[in-house]
């Protein structure tokens, strides 16, 4: 299809979902939107109207069927989107069908007639492009066979086209994963379609989009991650298709440890994510500080996220290696985040994580550590988490450490094949662990990748004092030292103690 034959697109302003129908719904077209009960189509349909209003200044018309205005004000309201105001300045106009709706359940089939005149008289008079129907299940249910559904449906879906809106027609399905719609025939007759889901797995919600068709129109296939903010309203991740660059940045920047930086062939680039593995105690927290105090040090703002310990542990364990957060906090360069991963869901993390970084706007960002988040999730949504995550400070140029109890190479924590992935979207890995060698506990670290540049190959010892994290020479006299199990050269036998 030649750009001059591409179908005009309506954006919703739904956060992330314009992108995954490659710029918005298709114009003068209707959309059917399915999901559960709870999934978030009237929620969909309201964004949709209160996005043409406020962007386009697009009048729109709201027809309910079962949820009454009073309910739809009211919900709007606490998501920040006057519908009140909107109706008085004609923006927004309520069709209540729900009489209809009751009228039926006894007369029987239903005459759609009527409320297309309606429809078409609304959006005459306010001059509306966008029109929604929530839901039509209601009145579907009500016909007596499929034949009239269908014909019934194309009756009002070409009634809308004709008249020249874009309508989103809401509908309920019964199961997340069998069939697109409760009648099995609205998919059928209408050239778009979405499905909301809000299934239960491992006793957490997953929200995901799907986008079934736009006909004729192109658009991204597969499920995608959606969550529901008290704020922003629906917000689909991950977000990796808006992480494009014009350029990769050349800047380096320090990891807060000289040593660290010269293994890493001279620090951080700008726009890196650092992905530092490590066992327990080993030191990944420090690491951290160490990185947040560079930050400081060049005047740069850092967020430093901990799914771990409370601030308070945080603060307590800094002040053992001499750092002071509370002083540091108040610079206003750093900003300290504590949460319990069993506090929301992933979706919701992310969601106030990409708060936090638009509205303090850093320069680097510490998260300590992702292993804390799979307590909660799947290693799927731990991965999209993380791509979605990449999405938004590459492009913001904003360096990233993120640490992990366990990495491809370490006793495994993070599923095998997660820590591949995830190792995979790193553009520095850097291995951290403690072992055992000649009766004593030792620590050793290694750049296992550092991409776009050359870095040290060997793997080093570390020490750690109440100043902090020492890099020192090679380590030698002992293999395997960043597995579970190392090796240790021999010792030469001692001779045999007369008797």
């Amino acid at each position: 299809m030649s750009s001059s034959d591409a179908i005009e697109r309506v954006p919703t302003g739904i956060s992330g979902f314009d992108q995954v129908a490659s710029g918005g719904l298709p114009a003068g077209r209707s959309t059917l939107v399915t999901g559960t009960t709870g999934s978030g189509k009237t929620l969909f349909a309201v964004e949709f109207l209160a996005h043409g209003i406020r962007a386009a200044d697009q009048a729109g018309v709201f027809v309910t069927f079962e949820e009454t205005a009073p309910a739809i004000r009211r919900n709007a309201r606490s998501m920040g989107k006057p519908i009140e105001l909107w109706e008085r300045e004609e923006k927004w106009t309520f069709l209540d069908a729900s009489e209809d709706v009751e009228e039926t359940s006894t007369v029987g089939d239903y005459d759609f007639s009527a409320l297309v005149a309606r429809i078409e008289h609304a959006v005459r008079r306010t001059g509306a492009t966008r029109v929604v129907l929530d839901s039509i299940g209601a009145i579907l249910t009500r016909f007596s066979d499929a034949g009239n559904i269908r014909q019934e449906l194309f009756r009002i879906a070409s009634s809308l086209e004709r008249i020249g809106v874009t309508s989103v027609l809401t509908a309920e399905r019964t199961a997340e994963h069998d069939g697109v719609s409760r009648l099995g025939v609205e998919e059928f007759v209408l050239n778009n379609v979405i499905i909301l889901r809000n299934v239960l797995r491992h006793e957490q919600r997953r929200r995901t989009v799907e986008i079934v068709k736009f006909r004729g129109a192109a658009h991204r296939t597969g499920e995608w991650l959606f969550a529901i903010d008290p704020q922003e309203g629906i917000v689909v991740l991950p977000l990796a298709f808006l992480g494009t660059r014009a350029r990769a940045s050349r800047t380096r920047v320090s990891s807060g440890n000289a040593e660290l930086d010269e293994m890493c062939g001279g620090g951080f680039y700008r726009d890196a994510i650092a992905l530092l593995s490590g066992s327990s105690g080993s030191g990944k927290t420090l690491a951290g500080l160490h990185f947040a105090t560079a930050a400081l040090d060049a005047q740069e703002r850092c967020l430093f996220y901990t799914f771990d310990e409370t601030r308070e542990q945080l603060v307590r364990n800094a002040a053992g290696w001499g750092l002071d957060l509370d002083a540091m906090e108040e610079t206003g360069l750093l900003r300290v985040v504590s949460e319990y991963p069993e506090e929301s869901s992933m979706e919701d993390h992310f969601i106030r994580l990409r708060r936090n970084v638009t509205d303090f706007e850093p320069r680097r960002i510490v998260i300590d550590t992702l292993s804390a988040l799979e307590r909660i999730t799947t290693s799927r949504a731990l991965l999209d988490f993380l791509v979605a995550l990449g999405a938004v400070l590459r492009p913001r140029e904003i360096t990233a450490l993120l640490t992990s109890a366990a990495g491809p190479r370490l006793a495994p924590s993070l599923t095998p094949d997660l820590a591949v992935e995830i190792a995979s979207l790193a553009d520095i890995t850097i291995l951290l662990r403690d072992f055992e060698h000649g009766g004593e506990v030792r620590r050793a670290i290694a750049v296992v990748q550092a991409r776009g540049t050359a870095h040290d190959h060997r793997i080093r010892q570390v020490d750690i004092d109440g100043l902090g994290m020492h890099i020192g020479e090679p380590l030698h006299g002992a293999s395997r030292a960043l597995f579970a199990t190392p090796l240790v050269p021999e010792q030469p036998q001692r001779p045999a103690e007369p008797r």
